[in-house]
């Protein structure tokens, strides 16, 4: 697994952190999580969602 891959992985382990805690603090808002100060969240993280799997194709040599 290379290095940034795992760096990657890292940072979302960490976000899903952060989320859990956010939702089980009771103060979960949809509104927040869709168009407010999480909005910003969700689209980092679809990036290095996008990311960890362009480079995990790459070390599988699979081809989309």
């Amino acid at each position: 697994m290379s290095t940034r891959k795992q760096e990657l992985i890292q940072e979302m382990l960490a976000m899903q952190s952060k989320f859990i805690a956010y939702e089980h603090s009771g103060e979960f808002n949809a509104e927040d999580y869709y168009v407010g100060e999480w909005q910003t969240y969700r689209e980092r993280y679809t990036q290095l969602a996008a990311e960890v799997r362009e480079l995990a194709s790459q070390e599988a040599n699979f081809w989309k």
